[in-house]
């Protein structure tokens, strides 16, 4: 795993009505961080949306509904990780969860089966001067978003 990301395991209380599932507490220990802004994204089919990062904030993740395939790449020359991958799936049919990764963690995902609903907590708020961003094919990453 790479250093500072983590997976939260989620507990649902289901019934004959539906379910019951909390996401995050403000006192979970990652949520030290603090609260910048709650986001929701669709994604269809297919899409793929890699890579992203925040040179500050971190970021906490749930896949509402759908599948994705979830890479993080450790993208901070101090880190013990340096340039590790990791990759998983989030959504229908994985156990619940809620993933967490620091800044300066690429992030990326493809749409498996969707729309996908992703709801995503960040630290703080909307800064473009905060964001780095890399095309999904660079050799710099070397991700092969076809297997």
């Amino acid at each position: 795993m790479i250093h500072g990301v983590i997976i939260k395991k989620l507990i649902t209380h289901a019934d004959e009505r539906g379910f019951f599932r909390e996401i995050i507490r403000v006192t979970d220990g990652f949520f030290k961080e603090g609260f910048g802004q709650l986001s929701h994204s669709l994604v269809y089919p297919g899409v793929i949306k890699a890579w992203h990062a925040h040179k500050l904030q971190g970021q906490w993740n749930y896949v509402a509904c759908g599948l994705l395939k979830v890479v993080l790449c450790d993208f901070r020359p101090a880190s013990p990780t340096f340039r590790e991958k990791t990759e998983f799936f989030a959504g229908d049919n994985q156990p619940e969860q809620v993933y967490y990764f620091p800044a300066g963690v690429l992030h990326g995902y493809q749409c498996i089966n969707g729309p996908m609903h992703i709801i995503y907590v960040t630290s703080g708020v909307y800064d473009q001067t905060d964001e780095i961003r890399i095309p999904q094919d660079t050799p710099e990453i070397g991700y092969n978003w076809k297997i």
